[in-house]
């Protein structure tokens, strides 16, 4: 068997978090299991879906490196669904209703206040039509068996039919809600494992008896715990973060999804580079049940991480002209973002103001100007200087690094500091000793 996954969101607006969560496990999955990760375009509601929101979904998976197969629109499918809902009809598993919105929302208010399941209440035979109306339609649940699968995420799950409402399928508009069209198109394009959030088990109850009633055998079901915010709340603004905002932070794609590969198992969270190692390890046995909390404080460290050891062919295209192999391979490991590269290019390149030390420091530093002057630039400056200042001084530690470093940088902390002296150089080092050693 091909394993056959999709990916179906709505084209509403940009990816977020969540639905870039399902697209990489989809993604994953296939793509370990050698088999075939495809986009469906679920854009049935014509009022909300936009060609801009479908671009912006294709533009994303792009940034994501989230190629998908093939790609399907369900607004050009609706021939097939339109086939698909008359053979149901004329088996009698879809009915017309012709209650409207508040005649539905005002009878299950009357059953909970009876202390009952505000399930509708299923006619005995056709419902009447009314004058004015059309109808909407619903699918006829079977109640005769339990509804059961064995969820590669979840175990073991049950619903009783009868505790469900027939699910509405199509608007009295003519226009399709989700869950049959999404049961032709899984069929009709051989997905073999629907992967998605714990949100839809309910929903996948009621497909397994749509599949059934189409004579399909059902994909394989992963139903996966739901993102919560890092401090352990539902949170609106899990909403926000995507792509977008990964763009505007200047953030990594494989930051955000070395993350999210990981995020709910029992695996480590590593900063991978390609998708290819975190497909090989990919496996629904090390999903848990509990929430995952998402921080995007975690994606900024996998970033630092990524770019500690990112090889220069795959910055390069983002780097100011200055920044040359040797140049990055040395900067990297003092950057968050790769825009931040453009910071060090006074440090490497230009001129720096002189820090304003202590006089011991001062002195200390007059006495490195001398021994600077009188070393060997073409091995290893920096640790000749450092070796011999230590002898002379008895400074060791940070009493010896730190005011180096400052002179040389203006900052304390950054690169390691023997690389970066040879980016500075000779010339421009002995000029920053002796402005910091006040000469």
């Amino acid at each position: 068997m091909t394993v056959v996954t999709r990916f179906a969101p709505s084209p509403t607006g940009r990816l977020h978090v969540g639905n870039i969560r399902t697209a990489l496990h989809n993604y994953l999955f296939a793509a370990r299991h050698g088999g075939k990760f495809l986009l469906r375009i679920d854009d049935t509601d014509r009022e909300r879906s936009t060609a801009e929101a479908e671009a912006a979904i294709h533009a994303d998976l792009a940034w994501l490196g989230l190629h998908p197969d093939a790609t399907v629109r369900q607004s050009d499918r609706f021939a097939l669904y339109e086939r698909e809902f008359e053979r149901l009809r004329a088996a009698g598993r879809i009915y017309a209703c012709y209650e409207t919105p508040e005649e539905l929302d005002l009878r299950r208010k009357v059953l909970l206040g009876r202390g009952l399941p505000p399930i509708y209440e299923r006619p005995q035979g056709e419902n009447t039509p009314v004058e004015g109306r059309d109808p909407h339609w619903r699918f006829r649940l079977d109640h005769d068996d339990a509804i059961g699968w064995t969820d590669l995420v979840r175990g073991e799950q049950k619903f009783d039919p009868r505790l469900l409402s027939d699910p509405v399928i199509r608007r009295a508009d003519g226009s399709w809600l989700y869950l049959l069209p999404s049961v032709i198109d899984d069929i009709d394009l051989g997905i073999t494992h629907i992967v998605r959030g714990e949100d839809h088990v309910s929903n996948s109850a009621v497909q397994l008896q749509m599949f059934a009633a189409l004579g399909a055998q059902p994909p394989e079901l992963a139903h996966e715990a739901l993102l919560v915010a890092a401090e352990g709340k539902l949170s609106k603004r899990l909403g926000a973060v995507g792509v977008g905002e990964m763009q505007e932070r200047g953030l990594e794609p494989m930051a955000l999804l070395s993350l999210l590969a990981r995020l709910g198992t029992s695996q480590p969270v590593e900063a991978m580079a390609e998708l290819g190692p975190l497909a090989a390890s990919f496996d629904f046995a090390h999903f848990g049940r509990a929430p995952a909390h998402f921080d995007m404080a975690e994606v900024e460290q996998l970033n630092a991480r990524l770019l500690h050891v990112m090889p220069f062919a795959a910055a390069v295209e983002r780097l100011p002209d200055w920044v040359d192999e040797t140049t990055w391979s040395v900067l990297r490991t003092a950057l968050n973002h790769v825009s931040e590269v453009d910071e060090w290019r006074e440090v490497v390149r230009g001129d720096i103001a002189a820090p304003d030390l202590e006089p011991e420091d001062r002195a200390f530093l007059s006495n490195a100007v001398v021994l600077a002057a009188e070393t060997d630039w073409s091995e290893d400056p920096w640790h000749a200087l450092t070796n011999t200042l230590k002898a002379d001084t008895g400074r060791k530690g940070k009493s010896l690094f730190k005011p180096l470093r400052m002179a040389l940088t203006g900052r304390e902390s950054g690169p390691e500091m023997a690389p970066l002296g040879r980016l500075i150089g000779k010339e421009r080092s002995l000029a920053r000793l002796q402005a910091a050693a006040g000469e």
